[in-house]
């Protein structure tokens, strides 16, 4: 549930709060999310921002930068990286502007994949074959990557250390993601690997990361696991929704498995997994349109019944919400239940990380 200024301003007028109790309440509220970001057009041009440095110094990085050598690209992106912390260490602790510094630190950590790449070039070291050019890194999946995107996980964990910045998940995040493919050809000992072995690893690894994701969910005041939700069920849902065994029994457990995503997202209260999960089961009934009922007149009447069902459930959800949620938690060992992100967060349960 989500609070605006209107909100007051209507409880004020039914005698709940007086009008300067509700003045004085949102102005705290305002002061208190002041560095938290939301939709505004100082935080959309913040992070617009962000993306077009970042994306000017990794996927629309240009070939000429080639011609500079790798000790070249080394160095620029290291000036690069040293002159975005120096200036976002500047907004964090002397104007109090966090968002645009940890946005900066972010940058900052984003050029260390090009750093790592321009010394790899430099020395001729390559964990695997040689790549052509860094604009390969966003386009082909080759063992030789594996050493920047480690290299962006420690210097962002670093940074994380001395500046707790949520978005500074997302570079780990992302590395990690790009590490579950890349680490294939290594795992196999071949640059020629299958498609399977590459989905395995991708479900596998996406699975530990959304396992890590959720141990790190709402021990802390910030959130610092959306970016590994994220790219956790991009790895996971992505290699498992590309498998196909051909049989019928293997798309069906398929399906539960993205209505199983639609539950989890209810106990964690995280959307993006009610996305997935929508997006796998609508894949499956396209495949028991075209495919299993291609000539069934009663297929569509079916699913008319089982949408009708869902919105049902959804009303009933809404008017028993809780009682609903309550039972289905004491159907789940009480041990899993305490450790669930919602129980951490409940008055009285003090986060374990500290607040950022």
């Amino acid at each position: 549930m989500k609070i605006s200024k209107s909100d007051l301003e209507w409880a004020a007028g039914q005698g709940v709060l007086s009008p300067e109790q509700a003045a004085e309440l949102w102005k705290r509220l305002e002061e208190r999310h002041a560095q938290q970001p939301h939709f505004s057009a100082d935080h959309v041009a913040y992070y617009f921002g962000a993306m077009i440095v970042i994306s000017a110094m990794g996927w629309f990085m240009t070939l000429a930068w080639e011609t500079l050598g790798g000790l070249g690209i080394a160095v620029i992106a290291a000036l690069y990286a040293l002159c975005f912390t120096l200036a976002g260490k500047t907004l964090w602790r002397q104007t109090g502007l966090q968002i645009p510094g940890g946005l900066l630190f972010t940058i900052a950590v984003c050029m260390t994949p090009l750093i790592v790449y321009g010394l790899e070039k430099a020395v001729g070291f390559w964990p695997q074959d040689t790549p052509s050019s860094f604009r390969d890194y966003h386009v082909y999946v080759k063992g030789s990557w594996i050493m920047m995107e480690l290299a962006t996980v420690l210097v962002a964990v670093v940074f994380l250390r001395f500046f707790p910045f949520p978005f500074l998940t997302a570079p780990i995040a992302f590395s990690l993601w790009y590490l579950s493919m890349d680490l294939t050809p290594i795992l196999f000992g071949v640059q020629d690997f299958s498609w399977d072995e590459r989905k395995w690893v991708s479900v596998w690894f996406g699975l530990v990361m959304l396992l890590a994701a959720f141990l790190a969910d709402r021990r802390t005041g910030a959130d610092y696991s959306f970016w590994g939700y994220l790219f956790g069920l991009l790895a996971f849902w992505g290699g498992l929704s590309l498998m196909d065994d051909g049989s019928e029994w293997g798309k069906f457990c398929y399906g539960l498995i993205n209505v199983g995503l639609m539950v989890v997202s209810v106990l964690l209260e995280r959307r993006v997994f009610i996305v997935f999960g929508a997006l796998g089961f609508f894949g499956y009934l396209g495949h028991l349109s075209y495919h299993v009922f291609e000539n069934s007149l009663f297929f569509p009447f079916a699913l008319t019944i089982l949408g009708v069902g869902v919105i049902v459930f959804g009303i009933q959800f809404q008017k028993h919400g809780e009682r609903i949620q309550q039972a289905l938690l004491a159907r789940l060992p009480r041990g899993f239940v305490r450790h669930l992100p919602r129980e951490r967060s409940r008055p009285g349960a003090a986060p374990e990380g500290g607040t950022s």
